[in-house]
This record gives structure tokens, sequence and C-alpha cells, in this order.
């Protein structure tokens, strides 16, 4: 269902797509908006490589919930690298991205989990009585995401192959 890389040299392993979906602050997640058109939207979120899942929150309302709610399915792009190399008109990158299912969570212990692995992401040195009182704060408006991984692709420059 998923197509291979044309260029399949330049395809990162996935024990690299792992790290840059672990340790990347923000992506911009794709999918199908209003009128039938494409709709791109940066986010924060969490990867749980175990799950296979990336969890993220969003408003209960407004344009990326809607287009989430008429069709579940999304990619969510990653750069990890973007180095400009004047001399060369190119850049030296590396990117992952990320196709799955979106689905709202219902469940409370499922939601404060997803909300915890979010907030652990973004505040590692915070304690967990800080964490809590944090997710508990935000807990009535918030509306936690889980795109269930269904395929990962991970590509970098040609110039990078090889390097670490």
């Amino acid at each position: 269902m998923f197509r291979a890389m044309r260029r399949a040299k330049q395809q990162l392993s996935e024990e690299e797509c792992d790290k840059i979906l672990t340790g990347a602050s923000s992506g911009v997640l794709c999918v199908s908006g209003d009128g039938g058109y494409p709709y791109g939207v940066p986010i924060s979120y969490a990867y749980d490589k175990e799950k296979k899942a990336i969890y993220f929150h969003c408003a209960k309302e407004g344009h990326k919930i809607d287009a989430i709610r008429r069709n579940d399915k999304a990619s969510l792009c990653v750069i990890a690298k973007d180095d400009i190399v004047a001399s060369e008109y190119t850049t030296y990158y590396k990117s992952v991205i990320v196709f799955g299912r979106i689905r709202e969570v219902n469940s409370e212990p499922l939601k404060t989990m997803a909300a915890t692995e979010i907030a652990i992401k973004y505040n590692p040195q915070d304690s967990i009585a800080g964490r809590m009182k944090a997710i508990n704060d935000f807990y009535p408006a918030l509306n936690i995401l889980i795109m269930d991984i269904e395929h990962i692709s991970g590509k970098q420059a040609k110039e990078l192959i090889g390097r670490q």
C-alpha cells in the first residue's frame, strides 16, 4: 500500500527514524482539510516506539479536529536536519514521514498516560507532582489524539550517506 522509496540508497534505517522521531521537538501534521484541500499544521508530539504511536493534543473544536473526524488518515513530517549548502544550491537534510490513522482518546487512563508522555518530553525535569498538576489544570479542555502508525519512511541527502 505504501510506495517503496525511489532513491533507496538515501533511505534511513528504522533505528535512525526512531532517533529522529524521539528527539525532534515538532512536526507538521497533514490531514484532508476543508474542501478537499490538504491541511498541514505544526504540532508538538510524543513518539511511543513500543506502541507504534504518536501522541498529541488539540482543541476540542477547530479545523484540525474537524478534518480528522471526517478522515482519520494522516501523515506527520518531521525534519531533523536542514543545513543550507549555498555553494551547491541545496540542503543536507534528514527527515521522517509517518503515515497512520488518528483517533480521539476517550479512555481516562489512556488520556492521562498520553498527556504524561507529552509532558515528560517537553519538561523532563518536572516532578511527578508538578507534571500531574499541569495535566489536571488543562484536563477539562484537553483533547488527546493518537496516531496509530502504519508506515514510517526516512530519507537523507545523498551527501550524508555514510556520515554520522
